[in-house]
């Protein structure tokens, strides 16, 4: 049963732009430390954090909270199977958050071009 769905697009230059002028202490705020080497390993990295940060966006539309006091940005990781399929990882406050919503599985898909990046969540639980 579906339960929660969450879209978030966002332009890519809208996150270059941050990255540029924040650096470190952006991608750090924002993403976990294996999303930040997995980004960092392409020679343009700004469509990846976009997507990943679309993507914590979609995952919070999904629970309904935003991203705020019931979830931050932290709580929430961007991995990838090695059939390149993207998945979600919670932590700390997102594994307490699903755990008392009645738990259940997060599907992510991502999209990027140069100009912008996408991210879809669907909840579900059996």
């Amino acid at each position: 049963m579906v339960v929660g769905v969450g879209i978030d697009l966002i332009e890519v230059a809208r996150i270059r732009s941050v990255v540029e002028r924040f650096g470190e202490r952006f991608l750090n705020r924002i993403l976990r430390p294996r999303e930040i080497r997995y980004c960092q390993a392409f020679a343009h990295p700004a469509p990846h954090f976009a997507a990943r940060f679309a993507a914590k966006e979609a995952i919070s539309k999904a629970f309904g909270t935003g991203i705020g006091a019931a979830l931050g940005w932290q709580d929430m990781e961007v991995a990838r199977h090695d059939s390149g399929q993207p998945y979600v990882i919670l932590h700390g406050d997102g594994e307490r958050l699903l755990a008392s919503r009645g738990g259940g599985t997060l599907h992510l898909s991502l999209s990027h071009t140069e100009n912008y990046a996408t991210a879809v969540v669907v909840w579900d639980q059996p």
